[in-house]
């Protein structure tokens, strides 16, 4: 698995299908799905389209301040449909296991 110095070459490398983490390995991808430290944050689908869950004050669904800004990340780089956390855990996207 390739480390990266920054969060968005990350954010790249899972867009483009390719496992990666950062220098510090906080936030990493299989090239399918995205987690910021030991929570699935986000998942690629087979039609390339990209799931976030919304794990931010703003959702009262706040778990830390690195993984609010990564969540902030991976948003500004475009996603198709951003899941309050209680319906991404209700759903099958949230339930893979980190593969570390």
């Amino acid at each position: 698995m390739k480390r990266l110095n920054r969060n968005s070459q990350v954010i790249e490398a899972w867009k483009g299908g390719h496992a990666a983490r950062n220098s510090r390995g906080t936030f990493y991808t299989d090239g399918e799905n995205l987690w910021s430290y030991q929570v699935k944050i986000a998942k690629r689908l087979p039609n390339e389209a990209i799931i976030l869950a919304d794990f931010t004050a703003k959702s009262n669904s706040f778990l830390s301040q690195t993984t609010s800004c990564h969540v902030g990340l991976v948003r500004r780089s475009g996603v198709d449909l951003v899941m309050h956390p209680q319906v991404w855990k209700a759903s099958t996207l949230s339930r893979e296991t980190v593969p570390f």
